[in-house]
């Protein structure tokens, strides 16, 4: 189906709108009536402009405020309407949305509300215009789009139809099964807004809260389904309002919105991009560094060690298990120290992999790459971190560790020995504060990863916005973070979890190897004795080597954090008894101490 985008649902000046739309791939707009009036261009100026960036103007909202009212009120409508009109000839669209009454002049009289109506489609009619009345959530009389149907029905003008919202119909809860009731041909417009599930004034909720389907509580899949099957062949248009959508820049935040509708089409079953190949692990996590030195030593505290240079590049492979790490030294990209850069997931089939990519906007990235290297292709997330998409060691498919030749003495770094690094368990990423949408939607559409509940997280600054993603089996789990506000990204640092089968031995073995924990306030520990009942020695061990402790139904979870090099810090962690969460009651704990180790602060 053809897409659209409402302007309002992105940042910047209307011209901006539109070439972030047109970039993004959408068929058409609707134009927000305040960017029209902020415009220095002439209504045939925004016309032309559309035409030749590919886009239709295929709708002009939003006018409000017509219907049962006094006779003297709505003979003032029509002529404000009849202006209207002749706005849209010179625009070149044909749709106009009228909203639902909120005055408080509207009476409650749906056979008023039918006959001003049919007057206005008249009107529109002789424009050449078709009225798309739409049920707000808060309108003044009419709420529901059940409602507004019955009054355009009753109302029996060929140029005038009904608007679905998507945010309007579920945000109150209606069913959108009577959708198949109305008949296609008279559902003129079709507007998609998603909303996280929130418990306030559904007017505050809708102006500030509204994101992308699929970023969301909502079931906009369910949704288009019965708009589908009703009959409706219009287009698929987003009408978001954001705080966060409006204050980003337009051209990503289109590409976003143009991939939650690939995904929704995808969903409800109107296209067929290629299939997901959800990855089934990591393959390895990429560190660059101005200076090896630090990380070097942290790594072999860990019990990882050095085991391969790459070929051509200053790249080593440090390993442990099936837990891998790539150091690239460059003192150009880094100056401010360690930071994550690239993540290596192991794919069923990278090919497959990166053409889904690819249809969902994600390109491939250009790479240096020697003659004899492996064609590795990359994409890039939202926060810039770059996804490999890996075969290791797998017969026929190119092999990224033939990249890396064997160092002297190397070989043992897979041995079994309690307290071991055995693999990489999860990535914790903060994204920029408005991107955490985009980058959920992101890894859930491109990589087939499920979403996981958001979770808020007590942080001394604020609270912490954490959303999980996984595969199937859990072999792969990334969680994705965001802080308080946009000042303090800077100083967030991503983080990598080591799973381990003794992390007391670990702990243990870290620090006798000259690591540095992070220091864990003694309070904690009380608390921890009050809330758990323990074997003798066992809390006073987790105090003295800085382990934390939870449960779940399934299990339990211990895991001990190192200090942070540059913007990365390391955790090692032990699962027991399929514990499935992250340690989320112990990170306010975590962010406090983190936050004391700032410079400055010690």
């Amino acid at each position: 189906m053809r897409t659209s985008i409402a302007t309002v649902s992105l940042s910047g000046s209307l011209t901006e709108k539109l070439t972030a739309a047109a970039s993004a791939g959408f068929d058409g707009v609707e134009i927000f009536e305040n960017d029209l009036l902020a415009s220095p261009l002439t209504p045939e100026e925004i016309r032309a402009r559309t035409a030749d960036l590919g886009l239709t103007i295929d709708l002009y909202q939003p006018m409000r405020d017509i219907e049962a009212v006094s006779p003297q009120e709505f003979e003032r409508n029509l002529r404000r309407a009849e202006h209207k009109f002749r706005l849209m000839n010179r625009l070149g669209t044909d749709t106009v949305l009228v909203c639902s009454s909120v005055s408080p002049h509207a009476v409650d009289d749906d056979a008023l509300a039918a006959e001003h109506l049919h007057r206005l489609a008249e009107s529109a009619q002789e424009h050449g215009v078709r009225v798309a009345y739409e049920a707000l959530a808060w309108g003044r009389h009419v709420s529901t789009y059940d409602h507004a149907w019955r009054i355009v029905e009753a109302a029996g003008h060929s140029a005038l139809g009904t608007c679905l919202d998507s945010f309007h119909i579920l945000a109150r809860g209606s069913d959108p099964k009577g959708i198949e009731d109305i008949p296609g041909e008279k559902i003129f417009f079709l507007q998609l807004a998603d909303a996280p599930l929130m418990a306030m004034d559904v007017l505050q909720w809708s102006r500030h809260y509204r994101c992308f389907p699929g970023q969301g509580g909502l079931d906009v899949t369910g949704l288009v389904r019965h708009v589908v099957n009703a009959g409706y062949t219009g287009p698929l248009s987003l009408e978001v309002f954001n705080d966060v959508f409006r204050q980003a820049d337009a051209g990503p935040t289109a590409v976003d919105a143009q991939r939650s509708l690939m995904l929704l089409q995808e969903a409800v079953g109107l296209a067929s991009p290629p299939a997901a190949a959800q990855p089934t692990g990591f393959a390895f996590a990429e560190l660059t560094t101005p200076d090896a030195d630090a990380v070097s030593a942290l790594l072999g505290a860990l019990g990882l060690a050095r085991t391969a240079r790459h070929r051509s590049k200053p790249v080593e492979l440090w390993q442990r298990g099936e837990a891998r790490l790539l150091v690239t030294t460059d003192p150009v990209r880094h100056r401010d120290g360690l930071a994550l850069a690239a993540l290596g997931l192991e794919s069923p089939d990278p090919a497959a992999a990166t053409a889904r990519a690819e249809s969902l906007l994600a390109p491939v990235l250009p790479r240096h790459r020697a003659p004899e290297d492996a064609p590795l292709n990359a994409v890039a997330a939202p926060d810039g971190v770059e996804i490999f998409f890996c075969a290791t060691n797998r017969t026929g498919l190119a092999n990224w560790r033939e990249d890396f030749a064997p160092l002297p003495g190397a070989g043992d770094s897979d041995r079994d020995e309690r307290g071991a690094v055995l693999r990489i368990d999860h990535l914790a990423l903060t994204q920029p504060w408005h991107q955490f949408d985009e980058a959920a939607l992101f890894h859930r559409t491109v990589l087939g990863l499920r979403p996981q509940e958001s979770v808020d997280v007590a942080d001394p600054y604020g609270l912490l916005r954490s959303r999980a993603v996984t595969n199937d089996d859990g072999r792969v789990r990334i969680a994705l973070g965001i802080g308080p506000g946009p000042a303090d990204d800077a100083g967030r640092a991503q983080h990598i979890a080591l799973a381990t089968d003794d992390v007391v031995a670990a702990a243990r073995a870290f620090q006798e190897a000259g690591g540095r924990p992070l220091p864990v306030p003694p309070n904690y520990y009380d608390d921890l004795a009050a809330r758990f009942e323990f074997a003798p020695g066992e809390a006073e061990t987790y105090r003295e080597l800085g382990i934390l402790y939870d449960r779940d139904e399934h299990g339990i979870f211990r895991h001990f954090y190192t200090e942070t090099v540059g913007r990365v810090f390391f955790e090692l962690v032990q699962r027991d008894g399929g514990y499935r969460g992250y340690g989320a009651q112990n990170a306010p704990v975590r962010l406090a101490a983190q936050h004391a180790l700032r410079p400055g602060r010690r």
